[in-house]
């Protein structure tokens, strides 16, 4: 990193964060840019508040008793109102995996979106036995399914290592360098399982396996963490390995919460931040978020999805708390 003294943390910005109006942006605040211990009382009442105001209890309401959203067999394709997505929306937003109704939603994913064999997500359910279709078992969902189930409490569940394993074994970091494969899962859905790595798919499956606490990391985890960092960073995040002067996909810079398949810059570099990786080729990306600063300390929400949603969260293009939030918490790591 180039040494540069950061800016601090401005005060006013931190408590604007800090507002009771949003527990969850609040709770990770405390956490991670005010220090708090996570088992300190005032964290710990945040905590319990992101599952009675706010977005949390608005996704809720909109769930069956049978513990899925919208359509039961639409999980997936229903974009973004699906059972799918409202897993990843809940893990995000700091929802408690042990609550009754998220527990079930954890649940339905598991029994109908996992492929038995392989351990893998699949965006399909199968119509001849139960579990995922062994035909659209796909990294990006896989990445981000093992990443909120163990958000949510599941990393001890043998389910959830299985699709830890199925990221081990099958997640490729290359830019199309290594030998075609053509068994299973390489030989369909080129754009996923391709001679070069899906980005988003490279990306969700480094945050899955980055949210795995360290002592938890078994050796094959450990050696894809470190393919998976060593990708990235010959992308500088988010440039063109073969060719640095050019951005691999413009839509990165382009900060959006909550992202569903797709990533950013500051995703990435949480990740990275989460990984403890600190390496020169992260200064241009580290840069870029710094630039998107606005005088008055906050950052803005570029992409969103809302409207999609089952409620919109936050105004495209206007201060974004969980943007600021993000930014904050990367440049702490990175610039202090």
């Amino acid at each position: 990193m180039t040494g540069r003294t950061a800016k601090s943390l401005n005060s006013k910005v931190v408590d604007w964060l800090l507002e009771d109006n949003n527990p969850s942006v609040r709770y990770f605040a405390l956490r991670d840019l005010a220090g708090r211990p996570e088992r300190s009382a005032e964290v710990q009442n945040a905590k319990k508040e992101i599952m009675t105001r706010g977005i949390v209890p608005k996704i809720l309401a909109k769930q069956s008793p049978e513990g899925f959203w919208a359509e039961e067999r639409m999980f997936y394709r229903n974009k973004y109102k699906g059972t799918t997505w409202q897993l990843i929306i809940l893990a995000n937003l700091g929802a408690d995996g042990t609550d009754p109704r998220v527990r079930k939603a954890c649940e339905f994913i598991l029994r109908h979106s996992q492929h038995k064999e392989s351990g893998g997500f699949s965006v399909d359910y199968s119509v001849t036995k139960d579990g995922g279709s062994d035909s659209y078992v796909v990294p990006c969902l896989t990445g981000n399914i093992v990443w909120s189930l163990i958000r949510l409490g599941y990393l001890g569940d043998e389910r959830l290592r299985r699709g830890v394993r199925n990221l081990t074994a099958y997640q490729r970091f290359d830019d199309g360098e290594r030998e075609k494969l053509t068994v299973w899962p390489y030989d369909r859905l080129k754009m996923c399982y391709g001679l070069h790595s899906c980005h988003m798919g490279a990306a969700k499956a480094l945050k899955a396996l980055a949210e795995i606490p360290p002592a938890e990391r078994t050796p094959d985890v450990k050696r894809m963490i470190e393919q998976g960092v060593e990708y990235f960073l010959k992308h500088h995040i988010y440039k063109k390995s073969h060719n640095l002067a050019k951005i691999s996909k413009p839509g990165w810079l382009k900060f959006g919460f909550p992202l569903m398949y797709q990533d950013d810059v500051l995703e990435m570099l949480e990740i990275m931040a989460r990984l403890e990786v600190k390496d020169a080729r992260l200064e241009d990306a580290v840069d870029l978020v710094e630039g998107k600063r606005k005088k008055d300390g906050r950052w803005i929400l570029e992409n969103t999805f809302n409207g999609r949603f089952w409620t919109n969260i936050e105004q495209k293009g206007k201060p974004s708390k969980w943007i600021t939030l993000k930014a904050l918490h990367v440049l702490k790591y990175y610039r202090e």
